[in-house]
């Protein structure tokens, strides 16, 4: 239970889904946690539930596309606990897919800016502050759709640049003892896939894909996400940890 003893750790889009299983289990294992989300209110409902089971958890209204924002964040969790070790770069959206030309620039800009610059405004936020502390860890939540194409222009690219974006930080920061790898999900059910699975046909389309033939809970992921925050992943750093119940292995 004391993985992440002592540990403090910035999770991002956590109103639902795999941020609150991740901000959930970390402290179970021991660290001290601020959630952001721009739906603060229901963020804040199971932040007070958990609370009131002695979870270290507090959380913060925040835009990821704002670099404000991400100083705020990083002061607000300096003051609350004095350092910063980890960030989850969790915060994301999945649009409907669509062709490029049936991508108009508005929808392309709003996936780029919370998929990709909200992590590299992040990074910036808090690599400071590891530097300090002389370690840190960023977890960057990218997709299997960072991998392959298939998923629609703006969100494969979104998430191919963070994938890279993550090795570029690794090997930067490699010298200041900052550890940056990326989480790749297959498809996990979610507040955010709930409504995209309920079309005619999707649900057992994405499960036909699986070789497990089913979706993942938001839990396998964290623990995913927990072993990349931990010690026991010391000697990973630009790595890539996919999760998808075999998706990609085809």
């Amino acid at each position: 239970m004391d993985r992440l003893k002592n540990k403090v750790a910035i999770i991002t889009g956590a109103a639902g889904g795999m941020g609150k299983a991740e901000a959930i289990l970390f402290a179970q294992q021991g660290a001290k946690v601020l959630v952001t989300d721009v739906q603060f209110e229901k963020m804040s409902r199971w932040v007070e539930e958990a609370q009131h089971e002695k979870l270290q958890i507090a959380c913060l209204v925040h835009d990821v596309t704002s670099e404000k924002g991400w100083k705020e964040v990083a002061d607000k969790a300096i003051a609350l606990y004095g350092k910063i070790d980890i960030l989850v770069n969790n915060a994301g959206v999945f649009p409907a897919s669509k062709n490029c030309d049936n991508t108009d620039k508005a929808q392309w800009d709003q996936v780029i800016a919370i998929n990709l610059t909200g992590p590299f405004l992040g990074a910036k936020a808090v690599i400071p502050h590891m530097k300090n502390n002389k370690e840190g860890v960023i977890v960057n939540v990218s997709s299997i759709a960072g991998m392959v194409g298939g998923n629609g222009p703006a969100y494969t690219a979104s998430k191919g640049g963070l994938r890279l974006l993550t090795k570029d930080l690794a090997v930067e920061y490699a010298k200041d003892h900052i550890r940056v790898n990326s989480l790749h999900p297959g498809g996990v059910l979610t507040p955010m896939t709930e409504d995209l699975v309920k079309a005619p046909g999707m649900k057992e389309m994405i499960k036909g894909m699986c070789p497990q033939g089913r979706m993942a809970d938001p839990v396998e992921l964290a623990y995913a996400a927990l072993y990349l925050a931990s010690p026991e992943s010391s000697f990973m750093t630009g790595a890539e940890m996919v999760v998808d119940g075999g998706m990609t292995a085809r």
